[in-house]
């Protein structure tokens, strides 16, 4: 797996925001424009537009501006990077936890009672 350092920090920037996570959940429902994905906010649309830059720097959301409403749109492309990365390190600890288990089971077989006759 090839994935370029760099958008990978961005999208796990962007990814680790509350607000920009529900935008992009929103976002999967389909387009919406920055009104509409300011309205369940208690923030200013200044900030909201500061949101979907990083979102845009990242690669998560394309803007096409319509006249004077601009129309947001998820691009999921990036989160399928990061979720492969991810996906590495899932599989490395699945396969640590198996070893710890196999190990632990092992251990946990009950000895046989060691004779001190025997070793006469």
């Amino acid at each position: 797996m090839v994935t370029n350092s760099a958008q990978l920090d961005q999208v796990f920037g962007a990814l680790a925001d509350p607000t920009r996570r529900a935008i992009l959940a929103r976002l999967a429902e389909g387009e919406a424009n920055v009104g509409q994905l300011a309205a369940p906010f208690e923030m200013s649309r200044p900030a909201i537009s500061k949101h979907l830059r990083v979102l845009e720097r990242a690669g998560l959301v394309r803007r096409n501006a319509d006249g004077r409403i601009s129309r947001c749109r998820l691009d999921a492309g990036p989160m399928r990077e990061a979720a492969e990365w991810v996906e590495t390190y899932r599989r490395y600890w699945e396969d640590q936890l198996e070893a710890l288990a196999r190990y632990l089971e092992g251990e946990s077989t009950p000895h046989e009672p060691h004779d001190e006759e025997d070793d006469e």
